[in-house]
């Protein structure tokens, strides 16, 4: 393969750890019934560090889909727009939706202007966002998730040590 065209992230249609972690404390905060967790609750359940997962969720909050609360009885809450996000729109705004190969680099390719592979690749990766743009957070919690996440989060570690 020509120096130029180069796979970003080292593997095609694979999510980032950022990415992962932010479906996964949308999945945990939509299982929360009465209690509001904590950005330290949350990184201790998911055995993340803290300081990962305040990136996240500051990322969140940004896009809506997750409010803070300070104070006594404060904790992070999913938002209405969190819980009916589609998964596919929630993933394209972490992700980006940049080329899978980079063509246009440094040392761009010479095959640019006429590869059939880079076209190939952009399809295939909105046919994965596609295939992910009907599910909604909500949709990510039903049974038997849902109730196997309340389940961890109620064995989860607590106190100021945290992750």
């Amino acid at each position: 393969m020509h120096p130029g065209c180069n796979f970003l992230y080292g593997d095609p249609m694979r999510l980032t750890r950022f990415t992962d972690l932010a479906l996964r404390v949308l999945m945990r905060l939509a299982v929360e019934e009465a209690d509001l967790p904590t950005t330290r609750d949350v990184a201790a359940t998911m055995e993340v560090p803290y300081t990962h997962t305040t990136k996240v969720v500051a990322r969140l909050q940004h896009l809506g889909l997750v409010e803070a609360r300070r104070g006594r009885g404060g904790g992070l809450a999913l938002t209405a727009t969190g819980r009916a996000a589609s998964v596919g729109a929630v993933v394209r705004e972490l992700e980006g939706e940049g080329d899978v190969v980079e063509c246009e680099g440094t040392t761009p390719c010479p095959l640019r202007g006429a590869c059939v592979l880079r076209g190939a690749l952009r399809r295939a990766q909105e046919a994965f966002f596609a295939a992910l743009d009907p599910l909604t957070v909500n949709d990510l919690v039903a049974s038997p998730t849902g109730p196997l996440l309340l389940g961890i989060s109620s064995r989860a570690p607590t106190g100021p040590g945290g992750h």
